[in-house]
């Protein structure tokens, strides 16, 4: 009579937790317990070639992060690209997006920048011209420059922190707004600090869990 290969038996082997989601992944339960949510950037470097949009944003669809932009851009270096990634998920969520970034092929660093990070965004706003000195006005509020306009149509072109965007759209309401673009982050470490390159590991202050509720004046 043949034997398989010894070993524990059934009722000894251990069982993952946590349960699998609706693709069959199964969720680890630390990720899955209750925590406050936190929004936070994340900087990617990946080798500059077709598909690594795709693997990255494929790896989001699958673990169901809670992405709030990705924005991604060819560097200094031709070979190489940058992706920004504006997460809110708890901690656990947060950690399992970086190491998950890490285990893709494309990928050669990764690190969640600092509350102070430079953070700006883009957007196009097409409002109405019913009244052109008053969008005039406020687009010189907002340091916006007028890209287009009509005899129908005005559309300005507003750069800066998330704050300062939303700030403006919401100014620019009241002419009655057509049409909205926006960008999403790029963001890029103050200083000296490298953004992600080479070696580049997560910030010493990881362990520092105050800077998790902290926001940066560049962005909230």
């Amino acid at each position: 009579m043949k034997r398989g290969l010894d070993g524990p038996a059934p009722e000894e082997r251990p069982t993952p937790a946590g349960r699998r989601n609706k693709q069959g992944i199964r969720v680890d339960p630390e990720v899955e317990a209750t925590h406050d949510p936190r929004r936070t950037v994340i900087s990617a470097l990946v080798e500059h070639e077709p598909g690594v949009l795709s693997d990255v944003s494929g790896l989001f669809s699958r673990r169901q992060f809670n992405i709030e932009s990705l924005t991604v851009g060819p560097t200094e270096d031709e070979d190489l690209a940058r992706i920004t990634i504006v997460v809110e998920e708890p901690d656990p969520g947060i950690d399992q997006v970086e190491k998950q970034l890490r285990k893709l092929v494309p990928v050669i660093s990764v690190r969640e920048l600092e509350p102070d990070a430079m953070r700006r965004e883009l957007a196009l706003i097409k409002v109405q011209a019913d009244r052109p000195d008053q969008v005039a006005a406020v687009a010189d509020m907002y340091d916006g420059n007028t890209v287009d306009s009509s005899p129908e149509t005005a559309t300005v072109e507003v750069t800066g922190a998330r704050q300062k965007i939303e700030a403006a759209i919401d100014t620019f309401s009241q002419f009655g707004i057509r049409e909205i673009s926006r960008t999403g982050t790029t963001a890029l470490a103050r200083g000296t600090d490298q953004t992600a390159a080479f070696g580049t590991a997560r910030p010493a202050t990881e362990a520092n869990h105050d800077r998790q509720h902290t926001q940066s004046a560049d962005d909230d």
